[in-house]
């Protein structure tokens, strides 16, 4: 697959999307938010550095799922009253592109699921119940976060944002959902947790005490 490849237009780095289909990325060099339109990238803003992290995946890890190979091509980071999580931007070799949530050691992939119909964010309720795809999910947990970074490549424009709603619903197996308020219409992610050791990941981060 032709990589798409594009010049930096704060520093004049190479730029080289992984995915085709990427919106956003973020250059290596200067830490520039790029937006893309065809091969003309536009800076939208500056990212900080982030917070030290305690998660072995990093930009470049590959592992498999569903039969698939995948490669992280993205992550956006996210902080709460219990700490922080990850959300990893997977290419699966099909050419599609998914979400590894990684939170205190649990692992959960997800796909966008579009042509639902999706609550508002203040008729939510614990313990409510809704179907998706023939499944019943049971809200878990609401969750306000907040917004804390991104790294590398995203389906969709996203960086600098405040405060964001998410609520995670599970079933009575590993399938979950996230019903995910960072926009004006809600985002409905459908997937299932995973065990670390299936991902069979490489090229991990080392770290002390990992």
């Amino acid at each position: 697959m032709t990589q798409p490849v594009a010049t930096c237009p704060n520093c004049g780095a190479k730029i080289v999307f992984k995915w085709s289909s990427s919106v956003q990325t973020v250059c290596d060099f200067c830490k520039s938010v790029l937006v893309r339109t065809d091969l003309d990238l536009t800076k939208i803003g500056q990212v900080a550095d982030l917070p030290p992290d305690i998660s072995p995946i990093q930009l470049n890890t590959e592992g498999i799922y569903n039969k698939k190979a995948f490669v992280v091509i993205g992550r956006i980071l996210y902080e709460y009253e219990q700490g922080g999580w990850n959300e990893w931007h997977l290419m699966l070799n099909d050419g599609t592109s998914g979400w590894l949530s990684d939170a205190q050691e649990e692992y959960a992939v997800s796909f966008l699921a579009s042509g639902q119909k999706l609550p508002a964010a203040a008729q939510l309720q614990p313990q409510q119940q809704f179907s998706w795809n023939g499944v019943t999910y049971t809200l878990s947990v609401i969750t306000d976060a907040h917004f804390r970074g991104v790294q590398g490549e995203l389906p969709f424009k996203f960086w600098d944002k405040g405060n964001i709603t998410f609520a995670d619903l599970r079933t009575e197996s590993k399938k979950f959902a996230t019903l995910d308020y960072s926009d004006e219409q809600p985002a409905l992610y459908l997937g299932e947790f995973v065990e670390f050791e299936d991902l069979k990941l490489k090229n991990l981060r080392n770290f002390e005490g990992w």
